[in-house]
Protein backbone atom coordinates (compact mmCIF):
# COMPACT_ATOMS: atom_id res chain seq x y z
CA UNK A 1 0.00 0.00 0.00
CA UNK A 2 2.75 2.50 1.03
CA UNK A 3 4.97 1.79 -2.20
CA UNK A 4 1.79 2.30 -4.45
CA UNK A 5 1.50 5.50 -2.80
CA UNK A 6 5.07 6.77 -3.80
CA UNK A 7 4.29 5.22 -6.99
CA UNK A 8 1.26 7.40 -7.31
CA UNK A 9 3.20 10.49 -6.19
CA UNK A 10 5.79 9.80 -8.33
CA UNK A 11 3.57 9.87 -11.77
CA UNK A 12 1.73 13.24 -10.18
CA UNK A 13 5.31 15.13 -9.85
CA UNK A 14 6.97 13.44 -12.75
CA UNK A 15 6.04 15.52 -16.28
CA UNK A 16 5.89 12.44 -19.27
CA UNK A 17 7.04 14.99 -21.93
CA UNK A 18 10.02 16.18 -19.89
CA UNK A 19 10.87 12.49 -19.15
CA UNK A 20 10.57 12.11 -23.13
CA UNK A 21 12.44 15.11 -23.58
CA UNK A 22 15.31 14.38 -21.72
CA UNK A 23 15.88 10.87 -22.97
CA UNK A 24 15.80 12.25 -26.22
CA UNK A 25 18.36 14.73 -25.16
CA UNK A 26 20.47 12.27 -23.43
CA UNK A 27 20.74 9.29 -26.67
CA UNK A 28 21.45 12.49 -29.31
CA UNK A 29 24.63 13.43 -26.98
CA UNK A 30 25.55 10.11 -27.08
CA UNK A 31 25.25 9.91 -30.70
CA UNK A 32 27.17 13.20 -31.28
CA UNK A 33 29.46 12.24 -28.31
CA UNK A 34 30.29 8.66 -29.85
CA UNK A 35 30.55 10.32 -33.98
CA UNK A 36 33.49 12.73 -32.37
CA UNK A 37 31.15 15.55 -32.88
CA UNK A 38 31.75 16.93 -29.39
CA UNK A 39 31.14 20.58 -29.60
CA UNK A 40 27.38 19.50 -30.54
CA UNK A 41 27.96 16.74 -27.53
CA UNK A 42 29.15 19.61 -25.13
CA UNK A 43 25.81 21.72 -26.14
CA UNK A 44 23.63 18.97 -25.61
CA UNK A 45 25.05 17.48 -22.26
CA UNK A 46 24.73 21.85 -21.29
CA UNK A 47 20.97 21.98 -22.08
CA UNK A 48 19.98 18.69 -19.85
CA UNK A 49 22.48 20.21 -16.86
CA UNK A 50 21.50 23.57 -17.31
CA UNK A 51 18.12 23.75 -19.09
CA UNK A 52 16.33 20.17 -18.15
CA UNK A 53 17.96 20.46 -14.23
CA UNK A 54 19.44 17.07 -14.63
CA UNK A 55 21.97 16.62 -11.79
CA UNK A 56 23.21 13.11 -12.60
CA UNK A 57 27.29 12.36 -12.49
CA UNK A 58 26.92 10.15 -15.18
CA UNK A 59 25.99 13.08 -17.50
CA UNK A 60 28.15 14.98 -16.01
CA UNK A 61 30.64 12.43 -16.19
CA UNK A 62 30.61 12.53 -20.23
CA UNK A 63 30.10 16.20 -20.40
CA UNK A 64 33.76 16.34 -18.89
CA UNK A 65 34.84 13.60 -21.46
CA UNK A 66 33.56 15.99 -24.10
CA UNK A 67 35.42 19.22 -23.18
CA UNK A 68 38.63 16.87 -22.70
CA UNK A 69 38.39 15.92 -26.25
CA UNK A 70 37.71 19.11 -27.88
CA UNK A 71 40.87 20.06 -25.62
CA UNK A 72 39.15 22.22 -23.56
CA UNK A 73 41.38 22.04 -20.85
CA UNK A 74 39.92 24.55 -18.21
CA UNK A 75 36.40 22.83 -18.41
CA UNK A 76 37.05 19.61 -18.63
CA UNK A 77 39.69 20.11 -15.38
CA UNK A 78 36.75 21.85 -13.46
CA UNK A 79 33.85 19.54 -14.69
CA UNK A 80 36.59 16.35 -13.42
CA UNK A 81 36.95 17.79 -10.05
CA UNK A 82 33.17 18.17 -8.82
CA UNK A 83 32.95 14.76 -9.41
CA UNK A 84 35.67 13.95 -7.15
CA UNK A 85 33.25 14.07 -4.55
CA UNK A 86 30.93 11.52 -6.17
CA UNK A 87 29.23 9.25 -4.08
CA UNK A 88 29.67 6.59 -6.62
CA UNK A 89 33.49 5.41 -6.28
CA UNK A 90 33.37 4.20 -9.76
CA UNK A 91 32.80 7.83 -11.39
CA UNK A 92 34.99 9.46 -8.20
CA UNK A 93 37.97 6.81 -9.66
CA UNK A 94 37.57 7.84 -13.23
CA UNK A 95 37.08 11.57 -12.81
CA UNK A 96 40.26 11.39 -10.02
CA UNK A 97 41.99 9.38 -13.34
CA UNK A 98 41.57 11.68 -15.92
CA UNK A 99 42.64 14.72 -13.90
CA UNK A 100 45.75 12.50 -13.41
CA UNK A 101 46.37 12.07 -17.27
CA UNK A 102 45.99 15.72 -18.39
CA UNK A 103 48.52 16.58 -15.19
CA UNK A 104 50.41 13.83 -16.80
CA UNK A 105 50.29 15.61 -20.45
CA UNK A 106 51.04 18.94 -18.73
CA UNK A 107 54.29 17.60 -17.92
CA UNK A 108 53.28 17.55 -13.70
CA UNK A 109 54.24 14.39 -12.74
CA UNK A 110 53.90 14.38 -9.16
CA UNK A 111 50.17 16.36 -9.07
CA UNK A 112 49.88 13.28 -11.54
CA UNK A 113 51.15 10.54 -9.38
CA UNK A 114 48.69 11.80 -6.61
CA UNK A 115 45.76 11.88 -8.64
CA UNK A 116 46.25 8.19 -10.09
CA UNK A 117 46.90 7.42 -6.27
CA UNK A 118 43.54 8.95 -5.24
CA UNK A 119 41.66 6.98 -8.15
CA UNK A 120 43.19 3.28 -7.01
CA UNK A 121 41.92 4.28 -3.85
CA UNK A 122 39.15 4.66 -4.85
CA UNK A 123 38.43 2.25 -6.86
CA UNK A 124 41.40 -0.84 -6.86
CA UNK A 125 39.69 -2.59 -9.56
CA UNK A 126 40.53 0.44 -12.17
CA UNK A 127 42.99 -1.11 -14.16
CA UNK A 128 43.70 1.89 -16.06
CA UNK A 129 44.48 4.18 -13.06
CA UNK A 130 46.90 1.45 -11.83
CA UNK A 131 48.87 1.10 -15.24
CA UNK A 132 48.92 5.05 -15.07
CA UNK A 133 50.40 5.48 -11.80
CA UNK A 134 53.27 2.62 -12.53
CA UNK A 135 54.20 4.58 -15.91
CA UNK A 136 54.25 8.13 -14.33
CA UNK A 137 56.45 5.84 -11.38
CA UNK A 138 58.81 5.26 -14.14
CA UNK A 139 58.81 8.35 -15.61
CA UNK A 140 59.30 10.17 -12.83
CA UNK A 141 62.03 8.09 -11.73
CA UNK A 142 63.47 8.50 -14.72
CA UNK A 143 63.56 12.36 -14.76
CA UNK A 144 64.86 12.62 -11.46
CA UNK A 145 67.87 10.57 -12.54
CA UNK A 146 68.23 12.03 -15.60
CA UNK A 147 68.31 15.41 -13.78
CA UNK A 148 70.76 14.50 -11.35
CA UNK A 149 72.56 13.13 -14.01
CA UNK A 150 72.57 16.66 -15.53
CA UNK A 151 73.38 18.07 -12.12
CA UNK A 152 76.54 15.88 -11.69
CA UNK A 153 77.90 17.03 -15.30
CA UNK A 154 76.86 20.50 -14.65
CA UNK A 155 79.07 19.87 -11.67
CA UNK A 156 81.71 18.48 -13.12
CA UNK A 157 81.87 20.84 -15.55
CA UNK A 158 82.11 23.66 -13.25
CA UNK A 159 84.60 21.62 -10.90
CA UNK A 160 86.74 21.00 -15.06
CA UNK A 161 86.17 24.78 -15.01
CA UNK A 162 87.47 25.52 -12.46
CA UNK A 163 90.85 23.59 -12.59
CA UNK A 164 91.09 25.11 -15.64
CA UNK A 165 91.10 28.72 -14.52
CA UNK A 166 93.55 27.29 -11.39
CA UNK A 167 96.01 25.65 -14.02
CA UNK A 168 96.08 29.27 -16.33
CA UNK A 169 96.82 30.98 -12.77
CA UNK A 170 99.24 28.82 -11.99
CA UNK A 171 100.87 29.10 -15.81
CA UNK A 172 100.55 32.59 -15.74
CA UNK A 173 102.35 32.47 -12.08
CA UNK A 174 105.23 30.42 -13.75
CA UNK A 175 105.40 32.62 -16.63
CA UNK A 176 105.95 35.13 -14.50
CA UNK A 177 108.67 33.20 -12.21
CA UNK A 178 110.31 32.58 -15.22
CA UNK A 179 110.77 35.96 -16.89
CA UNK A 180 111.78 36.99 -13.08
CA UNK A 181 114.65 34.70 -13.53
CA UNK A 182 115.52 35.57 -17.11
CA UNK A 183 115.36 39.18 -16.07
CA UNK A 184 117.64 38.01 -13.51
CA UNK A 185 119.86 35.42 -15.37
CA UNK A 186 120.08 38.17 -17.86
CA UNK A 187 120.76 41.01 -15.02
CA UNK A 188 123.61 38.49 -13.88
CA UNK A 189 124.81 37.54 -17.46
CA UNK A 190 125.25 41.87 -17.93
CA UNK A 191 127.12 41.49 -15.25
CA UNK A 192 129.22 38.91 -15.72
CA UNK A 193 129.79 40.31 -19.07
CA UNK A 194 130.94 43.95 -17.62
CA UNK A 195 133.49 42.14 -15.56
CA UNK A 196 134.84 40.19 -17.86
CA UNK A 197 135.36 43.71 -20.17
CA UNK A 198 136.84 44.93 -17.30
CA UNK A 199 139.14 42.09 -16.66
CA UNK A 200 140.02 42.09 -20.34
CA UNK A 201 140.69 45.70 -20.13
CA UNK A 202 142.49 45.47 -16.88
CA UNK A 203 145.17 42.76 -18.97
CA UNK A 204 144.87 44.78 -21.86
CA UNK A 205 146.54 47.69 -19.40
CA UNK A 206 148.81 44.94 -17.74
CA UNK A 207 149.75 43.50 -21.07
CA UNK A 208 149.95 47.30 -22.36
CA UNK A 209 152.58 47.95 -19.38
CA UNK A 210 154.79 44.90 -19.52
CA UNK A 211 155.37 45.73 -23.05
CA UNK A 212 155.87 49.65 -22.28
CA UNK A 213 158.27 48.34 -19.10
CA UNK A 214 159.96 45.94 -21.70
CA UNK A 215 161.02 47.97 -24.50
CA UNK A 216 162.55 50.73 -21.75
CA UNK A 217 164.48 47.88 -20.36
CA UNK A 218 165.44 47.34 -23.84
CA UNK A 219 166.28 50.61 -24.42
CA UNK A 220 168.05 50.94 -21.22
CA UNK A 221 172.04 50.33 -22.03
CA UNK A 222 173.89 47.54 -20.75
CA UNK A 223 176.46 49.97 -18.64
CA UNK A 224 173.37 51.53 -16.99
CA UNK A 225 171.44 48.09 -15.93
CA UNK A 226 174.96 46.89 -14.36
CA UNK A 227 176.36 49.66 -12.47
CA UNK A 228 172.06 49.78 -11.17
CA UNK A 229 173.11 45.91 -9.78
CA UNK A 230 176.44 47.03 -8.74
CA UNK A 231 174.52 49.76 -6.69
CA UNK A 232 171.77 47.54 -5.62
CA UNK A 233 168.85 49.69 -7.33
CA UNK A 234 166.15 47.82 -8.90
CA UNK A 235 165.75 49.44 -12.26
CA UNK A 236 162.28 50.55 -10.95
CA UNK A 237 163.62 52.78 -8.53
CA UNK A 238 166.27 54.44 -10.85
CA UNK A 239 163.14 55.31 -13.21
CA UNK A 240 161.65 57.08 -10.26
CA UNK A 241 164.64 58.52 -9.12
CA UNK A 242 165.19 59.75 -13.10
CA UNK A 243 161.40 61.51 -12.73
CA UNK A 244 162.22 62.91 -9.60
CA UNK A 245 165.44 64.61 -10.97
CA UNK A 246 163.54 65.91 -14.20
CA UNK A 247 160.83 67.23 -12.24
CA UNK A 248 163.51 69.39 -9.88
CA UNK A 249 164.98 70.71 -13.38
CA UNK A 250 161.91 71.86 -14.32
CA UNK A 251 161.29 73.39 -11.46
CA UNK A 252 164.69 75.06 -11.59
CA UNK A 253 164.65 76.79 -15.45
CA UNK A 254 160.72 78.01 -14.34
CA UNK A 255 162.75 79.78 -10.97
CA UNK A 256 165.09 80.85 -13.37
CA UNK A 257 163.03 82.69 -16.18
CA UNK A 258 160.53 84.22 -13.37
CA UNK A 259 164.23 86.14 -12.27
CA UNK A 260 165.30 87.29 -15.78
CA UNK A 261 162.63 88.81 -16.47
CA UNK A 262 162.43 91.22 -13.00
CA UNK A 263 163.55 94.88 -14.56
CA UNK A 264 167.21 96.37 -13.72
CA UNK A 265 167.49 98.59 -10.90
CA UNK A 266 169.04 102.33 -12.23
CA UNK A 267 172.51 103.27 -11.34
CA UNK A 268 173.79 99.26 -11.02
CA UNK A 269 175.68 97.74 -13.58
CA UNK A 270 174.10 95.07 -15.33
CA UNK A 271 175.76 92.04 -13.87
Amino acid sequence: MKLLLITILLMFHTDPTKIGKVNTLKTEAKKSYLSGDYPVAIRQYKQLIDSLQINEDEVKLNLAHAYYHSKDTTNAMATYQSLTASQTNALKSIANQQLGVIKNQQGKLEEALSYFKLAIKADPTNRDARYNYEMVKKKLEEKKKQEQQKQDQQNKENQQNQNKDKQQQNKKEDNKEDKKKSDEKSEQSDEEKKKQEEEKKKQGQQKEQEQKDAKEKKDTPPELSEKLQQIKITEEKAKMLLEAMKNQEIQYLQQNKRKATKPKEKGKPDW
